[in-house]
């Protein structure tokens, strides 16, 4: 009995030290002013770009990238970093929780580059891909409809624009700006319909090579969209179908879906009835998003669904329109067009702030894979008429 006594104490020793070892690991610490033992939380904060000062309730606490224990509570984070926009954000944070602030800070100055010097008159985003129909009309022979490929290799100044269809190989009196274009599902052709007078003719576009006739579908335009459309809803049903099926049926009969995010977990949709988003993940999940979700969503209004958290969030009552509203390229980011600005927001609609409030042309706007702004804009209007494609560097 004597000789076993020293293992006894070996093991209730490792058991003692094992119990501390995990109480630390998750987050419980020793309170020296209340002379107790408390859980406590982690603040991982980073940012984008790094070296940003962070401020917790006003006090500065480091630099990012850091992780911060601190006891359950409501802090009001703060991170600075000189010639960027200030981020701001609170937290209510839980014992035995880590919560993740990982803003992107976009600079108070963005650069502007030229991309183009043709002197566009219209521009169209091919829907979520990196490409834009580009529309030049300024009385010369490079008048015509180019096609831009804005994606995130190297961006040198007046990339080459590739030729879809020169203005002389359509009827005289085709008015270019004036146009409008509806894309195929797969995004290979388009049609591109222009005014001719006091009327419009509808032209099939192929989008891989340059179009050396203008294919006239005019009487047949409607078949074709529909056609597209069809398989356009093939292409939605099948993303629905990693949804769960509750959420499937509603997105179905209630959903008019704008747009998948980039990596498609995420919804932007405007609501076509009053409906009540039942809750999939019961109970929600440790350490998910702290935004006030929005699960009765009414008529005309624009909300945003996510599948990973089974959250549901109001962007807008309904006054936005959604041409004016579109994803960042890491699907955690909304871009919205106002009257005389370009903001960002999260996707939930908080911490929307102004990226771009310099001149620009307001029927266009786009961002590139690379997370880049693509405007038009007239830097110098008493020398050129026409504005041109310029990428803004808000990263």
């Amino acid at each position: 009995m004597i000789k076993s006594r020293p293992k006894l104490i070996i093991f209730l020793l490792l058991s003692i030290v094992i119990f501390f070892v995990i109480s630390y690991a998750r987050g419980y610490r020793f309170d020296f002013k209340d002379k107790k033992i408390s859980s406590t939380g982690i603040l991982a904060i980073s940012s984008s770009p790094k070296a940003a000062k962070v401020f917790i309730n006003k006090n500065l606490k480091g630099v990012t990238d850091l992780n911060v224990t601190l006891h359950p509570g409501n802090y009001d984070i703060e991170i600075i970093k000189d010639g960027y926009i200030p981020y701001k954000k609170s937290i209510s944070l839980k014992g035995e929780i880590v919560e993740t602030v990982d803003p992107i800070l976009f600079p108070i100055n963005p650069s502007l580059s030229p991309l183009s010097n043709l002197g566009i008159v219209n521009a169209f985003r091919v829907d979520q891909t990196d490409n834009l129909i580009l529309i030049s009309e300024n009385g010369t022979d490079t008048d015509g409809i180019y096609f831009f490929d804005a994606s995130n290799k190297p961006i040198t100044i007046f990339a080459p624009l590739k030729v879809l269809m020169l203005k002389n190989k359509l009827p005289e009196g085709s008015n270019l700006e004036k146009s409008s274009i509806l894309f195929s599902h797969d995004y290979k052709q388009a049609i591109i319909e222009i005014p001719i007078g006091n009327l419009s003719n509808s032209y099939l576009l192929s989008l891989n090579t340059e179009n050396q006739e203008a294919f006239d579908v005019t009487t047949s335009k409607l078949s074709l969209i529909d056609a597209w459309k069809n398989e356009k809803n093939k292409e939605i049903v099948k993303v629905l179908e990693t949804f769960p099926s509750n959420i499937q049926k509603i997105a179905s009969d209630s959903f008019d879906i704008v747009s998948f995010s980039p990596e498609q977990t995420k919804i932007l949709y405007k609501s076509l009835t009053n409906e009540s988003i039942p809750m999939i993940i019961k109970p929600s999940l440790i350490a998910s998003n702290q935004s006030k979700e929005e699960r009765n969503i009414k008529t005309g209004g624009l909300y945003v669904y996510d599948k990973k958290e089974d959250k549901n969030y109001k962007i807008s009552d309904g006054n936005l329109s959604i041409d004016n509203i579109i994803w960042y390229s890491d699907s955690k980011r909304l871009i919205y067009k106002e009257t005389d600005r370009i903001s960002i927001s999260s996707y939930d609609g908080s911490n929307r702030q102004t990226v771009y409030s310099g001149p620009f042309d307001y029927k266009f706007y786009s961002v590139n894979s690379d997370g880049k702004l693509l405007i038009l804009a007239n830097l110098n209007p008493k020398s050129n008429k026409l504005p041109d494609l310029y990428v803004v560097g808000i990263r």
